[in-house]
């Protein structure tokens, strides 16, 4: 195992990719796109996600290297969990004040499991799609599947599609729907600043611009709650993932998996 960790550690290609690549986006910066009511922002991790993808077709990074990624990248995210539970504790007073509407809007993310999941299966998806509908599949739920399953595995090949998905068109989409939706509905701005939090900083940032340009005059409002509501999603959000999200998206699984071969079955017998 250590000898492992040290091939790890050793294979300066991979290293000095993620270097290369880190230099690179942060120099291009953030970008941001008007459109129509919403706002479009290049975010320097959908660089990274574009490049990296477009590097494992060179020669200069070869399967070894994407082999040796896979631990790293949990590694990564688990650093990224220990930061979410340190920012948990200044921000309780806010978590308080904020009243049970914050702390119940982790709820609404398992709206992903009764409308994906379904579809999911009747499109003949397997264990991927426990990785893919258990969740928005951010970073707390990549840890998570990761532990649980390992990255190899079809339910980390599942949550892995979507964390990439995500990152890619997460921020265009939220983006997007939040400028549109709070200018059409006649829903609180603030509501839809709450709405933001879904435990991706990109995710949140991307959601919050429209709002602050339709809404000036609540811009620190809307920046607080927006604050709050991400900060309590990435905190609460794994935990509903562990107790609740994972749970139910694999019993759910199982029976419909076990429904659709029983109606599989009973078709053939019929045919035949």
């Amino acid at each position: 195992m250590a000898e492992q960790t040290q091939k790890l550690w050793k294979d300066w290609r991979l290293h000095l990719a993620v270097l290369a690549i880190v230099v690179l986006t942060e120099s291009i910066g953030v970008h941001s796109i008007p459109l129509g009511p919403g706002v479009i922002l290049l975010l320097p991790m959908l660089y990274a996600v574009i490049i990296g993808l477009a590097l494992f077709f060179t020669p200069f990074i070869k399967e070894k290297q994407s082999i040796n990624a896979e631990p790293l990248v949990f590694l990564s995210v688990s650093v990224l969990i220990a930061k979410f539970g340190v920012q948990a504790g200044p921000a309780i007073s806010q978590i308080i004040e904020a009243g049970p509407a914050l702390l119940l809007q982790e709820l609404g993310n398992l709206g992903t499991i009764f409308l994906a999941l379904p579809i999911a299966v009747l499109l003949g998806i397997k264990r991927e799609s426990i990785g893919m509908t258990h969740s928005i599949g951010r970073e707390a739920n990549l840890a998570l599947i990761t532990d649980k399953y390992g990255l190899s595995s079809p339910e980390g090949r599942g949550v892995m599609a979507m964390y990439i998905f995500g990152t890619v068109f997460g921020s265009i989409f939220i983006g997007l729907i939040s400028g549109f939706l709070a200018t059409v509905t006649p829903l609180h701005p603030i509501s839809f600043a709450m709405a933001t939090g879904v435990g991706s900083g990109s995710m949140a940032a991307a959601a919050l611009g429209p709002l602050v340009a339709a809404f000036p005059d609540m811009s620190e409002q809307l920046t607080a709650f927006s604050g709050v509501s991400n900060l309590i999603s990435s905190v609460t959000g794994l935990y509903m993932s562990i107790f609740v999200g994972l749970p139910l998206t694999v019993k759910l699984y199982e029976i419909m998996s076990n429904r659709k071969a029983a109606k599989g079955s009973v078709g053939y017998v019929k045919k035949s």
